[in-house]
């Protein structure tokens, strides 16, 4: 990993939704200025906001077996934004335990054969990720340690570590939802009213709380691995 001084460092932060004014768009700025705070130059990328099309197409894979083929434009510059980040941060709401499809074709298309793996000597080793999962679950609900357990092992051990990233962090934020939502003892969704006034406020200062935990424990791993 590059021992650089964090002032010198940058960190890529992916928005993976399609409103401004969603809790996710509204955590991911609320990480970026932490990162600011803690020193790092912040490249926002806001995959809906840039207009990237999640969708393979065969511009980015003419030639599958070749791992030095030519990509698209538009992929090549965002590999280039992968590699000029020493950090990465994906901020997605958990959709189906798992990423969003913008987000899961970002990765298809610019972390692809020849650029992010099928390398002796990965092109991203020792960059260090943090991946920020929103989830209407509550955070009471026995199948939130499923969902963590789901979502490390397909992002970072099924992605990040065989892209060759030296950290990978996954971190679950339950609560994301106005309206309550779990599943009671008979597999049913149980969803309940819309929380409001001070009540919202709290469960919302919470839920910050719960975010930049998250983002300083990550950084605080960043310091100890430095």
């Amino acid at each position: 990993m590059s021992h650089r001084s964090s002032a010198a460092r940058t960190a890529l932060v992916v928005i993976a939704h399609h409103r401004t004014d969603s809790l996710t768009a509204h955590t991911a700025r609320r990480t970026a200025a932490l990162l600011e705070t803690a020193g790092y130059r912040v490249d926002l990328l806001d995959l809906h906001a840039e207009g990237f099309d999640p969708r393979m197409n065969v511009a980015d894979q003419p030639d599958w077996g070749n791992r030095e083929k030519p990509y698209s434009d538009e992929v090549q510059a965002h590999m280039q934004r992968v590699l000029d980040a020493d950090v990465v941060v994906a901020v997605f709401p958990v959709y189906w335990q798992s990423v969003p499809a913008l987000l899961k074709g970002w990765i298809d298309r610019v972390w692809n054969y020849g650029f992010a793996y099928g390398r002796s000597k990965p092109r991203l080793a020792g960059k260090r990720m943090l991946w920020l999962g929103l989830a209407g679950a509550t955070s009471d609900d026995a199948i939130t340690e499923g969902m963590q357990t789901v979502l490390e092992t397909n992002l970072s051990e099924g992605i990040a570590y065989y892209c060759g990233f030296s950290y990978s962090s996954v971190a679950l934020l339950p609560d994301a939802e106005e309206r309550p939502q779990r599943i009671d003892a008979e597999g049913n969704l149980l969803v309940g009213d819309a929380v409001a006034g001070a009540e919202r406020e709290a469960q919302y200062a919470e839920f910050d709380r719960r975010a930049r935990k998250a983002v300083e424990g990550f950084l605080t791993a960043e310091l100890v691995a430095g």
